[in-house]
């Protein structure tokens, strides 16, 4: 049995999750904040600014789904397996506005093998849900942790 698989859940899941965000441009650029992880779940809050608006003063589908995707990616990747989106969905269910801060939350409804699925949820703050995600993910070769990173975690 190699360390990786000796380290709590909890606490693979959270190095997993800041291995993630310490790359990942995206989701800081767009002003995300990693709230919640846990194995195979992930919560992440996100101001909805003018330059995520579409013509219409909504929301723009594209930063909704960007979110969504997020909150996904870091679900699917609390078990130290490097894991990407094989198809996901969207529906966008209530428009969001400038100002409005949306919370994702994602959640695994199966994992099998190399294959899982996940359910995101997209909500604003008065609790009114503007969006569903399901997204399908697909582990492939690779960890996001090295075996040095969880050594030194074990010594703390």
């Amino acid at each position: 049995m190699d360390q990786m698989t000796t380290m709590p859940p909890q606490e693979l899941a959270e190095a997993c999750a800041q291995a993630m965000w310490d790359g990942d441009s995206t989701s800081q650029k767009l002003g995300m904040k990693l709230e919640h992880v846990a194995p195979g779940e992930a919560v992440l809050s996100m101001m909805l600014t003018e330059a995520m608006t579409n013509g219409h003063g909504n929301a723009h589908g594209g930063y909704l789904f960007t979110l969504a995707d997020s909150a996904f990616a870091f679900a699917c990747n609390t078990y130290n397996q490097i894991t990407v989106a094989q198809n996901c969905a969207i529906t966008f269910l209530a428009p969001g506005t400038r100002g409005d801060r949306l919370t994702a939350s994602a959640r695994e409804r199966s994992r099998s093998g190399r294959s899982g699925l996940y359910d995101v949820q997209v909500v604003r703050e008065d609790g009114t849900i503007i969006a569903e995600f399901r997204g399908h993910a697909r582990t492939v070769k690779g960890t996001l942790l090295s075996s040095q990173t969880v050594a030194k975690s074990d010594d703390v």
